[in-house]
């Protein structure tokens, strides 16, 4: 576990615009992975989505957020970034949290500088705490993880472009980088001139977010060859795990619901096969043990 953060730090220093998808458990994790994806980031707004079925606004738990991740961890084998929101609260609770990643495995972390209870990145009314009370809470998780003996990556993002624009936002970008963040992250940021001018004047690797991939919200839907091109480190792609499950869900149970016989005979293309399912979820590995260590069942039909 302890070499994933290495993996990650490995491709993300080739400033070629990794993609790194969100998921909202593990088993979108374990999806996303087998869709050949190189590394995970756990999804803060799919997590208040999947586990409350509530707005992302710094509603779920420090405690859940950590049990969720280790979930993830365990059930992929390609490094996994967490999301702590602001830190769990000021630069001593972000430390302890970063004790807690590295016993799990996790091979990086993304913290944010708004104020608590934070918003998702691309809702409006956002607030940010002062740049050096964001330096003290990243040169605290640093220490940490120098203590410790981790490579874990530290993604310090900054709100801050919605507040009081770009030139801000690099600055705290900065100095973030230089209380020993390895990434900077600058939510929101608007248009291709503005990430362009932010890889030149960002003293570190850079990170950017496409939300779903699918449409442009808050910043410019580039492709990720160009942004690699421009050279962008690692490209977000947060919510569409979330996003897609939960359009899945509808079509599905709406189509159910209204349909006059009550099933959907024959409407294979809306799931997974049973056997499919419990292929990918390890059922076949599962029963192999049962055979072997439960002695009702030996010999027994299968």
């Amino acid at each position: 576990m302890s070499d994933r953060a290495s993996t990650l730090r490995a491709a993300l220093s080739r400033r070629q615009a990794l993609p790194v998808p969100g998921c909202h458990d593990a088993l979108s994790a374990r999806i996303i992975e087998s869709a050949g994806f190189e590394a995970i980031q756990v999804s803060g707004f799919g997590l208040a989505g999947s586990l409350l079925a509530l707005p992302d606004v710094g509603l779920v738990d420090m405690k859940d957020v950590l049990e969720i991740t280790g979930h993830i961890v365990r059930a992929v084998k390609i490094p996994v970034m967490a999301d702590i929101d602001t830190g769990g609260g000021n630069a001593i609770n972000a430390a302890r949290i970063i004790e807690r990643l590295v016993e799990m495995g996790v091979a990086g972390v993304n913290i944010e500088d708004q104020v608590f209870p934070k918003r998702c990145g691309h809702m409006e009314g956002k607030q940010v705490i002062p740049a050096e009370e964001m330096a003290g809470k990243v040169r605290a998780m640093a220490d940490t993880r120098r203590r410790l003996g981790s490579a874990l990556v530290i993604n310090a993002r900054t709100d801050a472009f919605a507040v009081d624009g770009l030139g801000e936002a690099i600055r705290r970008a900065n100095l973030y980088l230089d209380a020993g963040a390895d990434m900077a992250f600058i939510d929101g940021i608007a248009k291709r001139a503005d990430i362009q001018r932010a890889v030149t004047e960002i003293r570190g690797l850079l990170s950017v977010n496409l939300m779903d991939a699918v449409t442009g919200v808050k910043t410019e839907l580039i492709p990720i060859p160009e942004l690699a091109g421009m050279g962008v480190a690692r490209v977000s792609i947060p919510v569409a795990s979330i996003m897609v499950m939960h359009k899945a869900l509808t079509d599905f149970f709406r189509a159910l619901h209204d349909s006059p016989s009550g099933i959907l005979a024959g409407e294979t293309q809306r799931l997974t096969s049973f056997k499919d399912y419990t292929a990918f979820v390890g059922l076949p590995e599962y029963r192999a043990l049962e055979r072997e260590y439960l002695p009702a069942l030996t010999g027994a039909a299968q």
